[in-house]
């Protein structure tokens, strides 16, 4: 667990206050820097000790063969996986001719802060040699926003006490050696030495430059460093390269209060399109860049760049100072994750860590793009004309499965898909419905006609066109969707998921809809009157299972008539259950990875009355086990819209600390993206109640007692408007653009310079009562646990 007194709550900052090598790797992953195109892991300066050394390249990947015990038609015969490129994060030190070596010698005083609204990570420390030297050290890094290619280190060493012989050694280091390999299937695969040396160029006028290339799938790649010195009159500089090391050395000696200052400049560049000659142009360019703006001016682009994003999407929580913490950490993860992506996709760590080979999921567009398109639209964008880039081996892969349309892959870097295990992965095709809906809910929000045109509709077109080729119609009238997987992964193809089919449904109707509104483009794309009608049919006739005799929907066809799973008998050990059982003992029970049909209620809750949310979540909630980090957030919406204010306050606090608390054991292999959006989503969609609806954004907030304020800003169509919740009453107020029409509690209103308050009214009865399943239980949310100072 992360949580221990080195890391007391703040509200814009994480903070390590002691150096705890036990936490090493997790607190490498909570530290990470990233602009979306570069990922720094937060390794420290020397490189050791370390958890996992990780510098990372958004949509840069290496090829790897998919092993198959017997092979199959359709299998895909290649994954993808992230690579670790070259590090330029390392600067070793010496004093007196010993190395600086957090292990060795006497570590006096050492802090790191994760700086929230500057941007950086920041380092302070005192260290005494096994001799006996003592030095000061410390050292801000940032991943600029401002400039896309470039990375910065400010190092700074310090005598203490007598005169020292200070050696440094900054390097770019490529093929580093990684961690052990992982049980855990989420974890990445340790690829070694992936990275072909094309050349290696020692300092010349101060730049330095090494271009490498992938092994199998060929992809080039460029780094290089320049530095500005301060220091003694006498230091000697050096400059050395060979093989897969470029170093750059300095020497002096240094008197007690002086320091011998030094910034590091990065600049990091790839393309599968572009020559090693233009890619070495490249970052040499990003390297004059940065030059001119200089460190002061890149920290002071770095801040206004998030005082701009904070305006437009900073949540203030009153009462529980771990959750106003965890929710500005979790924001400005998802802006990092995102920022400056462009021909690539958002990995489900970000640029955090190597967990799942750095792989993009449906997560993305399922919970990553909703909260960015209310906070930094700019991004949901980008993203999804990745996603347009990549319809080719899409309908590629739709057509190897005998379908129309496009099949979006459930795992991927490139397009192309990568998971191995067709169950969980291929059959999961409601990855097509997040796409659709997260295009859908962007051109809604920001009103961008120009994005639904070129990039919408395409999409919308292909996703509806496998909808229709995948169903089939009854002799009794419905539309079926069979041999499919939801969002639970342990019911496995199954017949009519309801979350497939509701998003399905949801698919087919916006298609038609966009489709009418741009009547030529739709022609360019083949759409004639006659698919847009076999589109309505399909979405008015499809099929949603519901059990009559339990009053509640089941999950998929026949999903309530399976065996009920033993929980009683699996001790907490045993979870995740996908890690100690068999699968096919999962997909004949009734136990529940994730949420399915509760995330249907949802994102569909037009397709439920208020007494079937409350049955259905009552049921499910003895069901749901919440094996995936995707969970916690979904059961916090529902469980605040059914009136389980202070169950649905546990599931927040689960989605807030998933990371800050390693709550799942895995942070070391990087961040969870979706449980990060998650907090957003507890909070704004749960306890703010927000909904999205065609021309209106729908409101109905309650506070569960231990949050005695919530205030929260979302962008509209051009406006930017805040929404301050508290006990009895909500403000909403209109900071800047057009009215905006909205609704409170079913009531209609339009939003104009003035604020509006208005009475929250009572949360409905909570009933049925709810229980989960034995030792599954949301974590508390004790006093004691907010009452720490930094």
């Amino acid at each position: 667990m992360i949580r221990h007194p080195a890391f007391p709550v703040e509200p814009w900052a994480v903070r390590e206050s002691r150096l705890d090598l036990d936490v090493l790797a997790q607190s490498e992953s909570l530290f990470a820097l990233s602009n979306g195109h570069i990922g720094l892991r937060g390794n420290l300066e020397e490189g050791e000790p370390h958890g996992e050394p990780g510098t990372y390249l958004d949509g840069f990947y290496e090829l790897r063969p998919l092993p198959y015990a017997e092979a199959g038609y359709g299998y895909p015969e290649s994954g993808q996986t992230v690579v670790n490129v070259t590090n330029g994060k390392l600067i070793r030190l010496l004093v007196d001719d010993e190395p600086f070596d957090v292990r060795d010698g006497t570590l006096h005083e050492h802090e790191r802060v994760l700086d929230l609204r500057a941007g950086t990570l920041s380092r302070r420390l005192r260290w005494s040699s096994p001799t006996g030297g003592q030095v000061r050290l410390s050292s801000t890094r940032l991943v600029s926003f401002a400039q896309r290619a470039v990375a910065a280190i400010l190092y700074e060493v310090e005598a203490v006490g007598e005169p020292r012989h200070v050696v440094v050694q900054s390097e770019l280091v490529a093929n580093e050696t990684l961690g052990c390999a992982a049980g855990d299937p989420r974890a990445a695969t340790r690829l070694e030495s992936p990275l072909v040396l094309g050349e290696n160029l020692p300092a010349k006028d101060g730049v330095a430059v090494m271009v490498h290339h992938t092994r199998a799938s060929g992809l080039p790649v460029a780094a290089a460093m320049w530095h500005e010195i301060d220091g003694p009159e006498d230091m000697r500089v050096d400059a050395a390269g060979t093989g897969d090391v470029n170093r750059v050395t300095i020497a002096t000696l240094l008197t007690p209060g002086r320091r011998l200052r030094l910034v590091k400049y990065l600049s990091y560049g790839w393309s599968p399109e572009r020559s090693r000659s233009a890619l070495h142009d490249q970052v040499v360019a990003a390297l004059a860049a940065a030059r001119l703006v200089g460190w002061e001016g890149l920290r002071t682009r770095q801040r206004r760049f998030l005082d701009d994003f904070w305006h437009g999407a900073d949540v203030e929580v009153e009462g529980d100072a771990e959750v106003q913490q965890a929710v500005r950490f979790a924001m400005f993860h998802l802006l990092q994750s995102a920022a400056r992506v462009q021909d690539a996709p958002i990995p489900a760590k970000g640029l955090t860590g190597a967990g799942y080979d750095g792989h993009a999921f449906w997560d993305t567009e399922a919970y990553v793009l909703p909260v960015l398109t209310y906070t930094y639209p700019r991004a949901v964008a980008a993203a999804l004309e990745w996603r347009k880039s990549t319809l080719p081996p899409a309908k590629q892969r739709a057509a190897q499965l005998g379908l129309a349309g496009a099949t979006f892959p459930w795992r991927t870097i490139n397009g192309q898909e990568c998971s191995g295990y067709w169950p969980a992965g291929t059959a999961a095709f409601h990855i097509n419905a997040a796409v659709a809906h997260a295009v859908t809910q962007y051109a809604d929000v920001t009103g961008d006609a120009a994005f639904e045109r070129d990039t919408g509709l395409p999409l919308l077109v292909e996703t509806a066109r496998l909808w229709r080729a995948l169903g089939h119609h009854t002799a009794e009238g419905r539309y079926r969707i069979d041999g499919v997987t939801g969002p639970d992964e342990y019911s496995a193809v199954a017949d009519n998921n309801v979350y497939t089919n509701l998003m399905a449904q949801l698919n087919l109707r916006e298609a038609a809809a966009a489709a009418g509104r741009h009547p030529d483009l739709a022609a360019r794309l083949g759409v004639t009157e006659e698919e847009i009608r076999r589109w309505c049919d399909a979405a008015a006739a499809m099929s949603v299972p519901y059990d009559e005799r339990l009053g509640v929907h089941a999950q998929s066809e026949g999903f309530t008539q399976h065996d009920v799973w033993d929980f009683a008998a699996t001790t907490p050990e045993r979870y995740p259950l996908f890690l100690h059982f068999p699968y096919f003992n999962l997909y004949r029970q009734q136990v529940v990875k994730q949420a399915d049909l509760v995330l249907a209620m949802h994102l569909r809750g037009d397709a439920f009355t208020p007494e079937q949310k409350a049955r259905n979540f009552a049921y499910y909630e003895a069901l749901t086990v919440r094996d995936s980090s995707l969970s916690a957030c979904t059961q916090a919406v529902i469980a605040a819209e059914v009136g389980q204010l202070e169950l649905a306050y546990r599931y927040l606090g689960e989605a807030a600390l998933m990371d800050l608390d390693n709550l799942e054991r895995n942070t070391l292999d990087g961040l969870h993206m979706a449980s990060l959006a998650g907090v957003w989503i507890a909070l704004v969609a749960g306890f703010g109640g927000l909904r999205a609806a065609r021309g209106d954004l729908c409101f109905a907030p309650r506070l569960p007692r231990d949050i005695t304020r919530l205030v929260f800003r979302l962008r509209r169509r051009g406006s930017l408007l805040q929404v301050n919740v508290t006990e009895k009453a909500t403000t909403y107020r209109l900071l800047d653009g057009p009215p905006v029409a909205l609704t409170h509690h079913r009531e209609r209103f339009s939003l104009k310079g003035e604020p509006v308050t208005l009475p929250n009214p009572p949360a409905p009865a909570a009933v049925p009562r709810v229980h989960q399943p034995a030792g599954r239980e949301p974590l508390s949310r004790r006093p004691d646990r907010r009452a720490r100072e930094p």
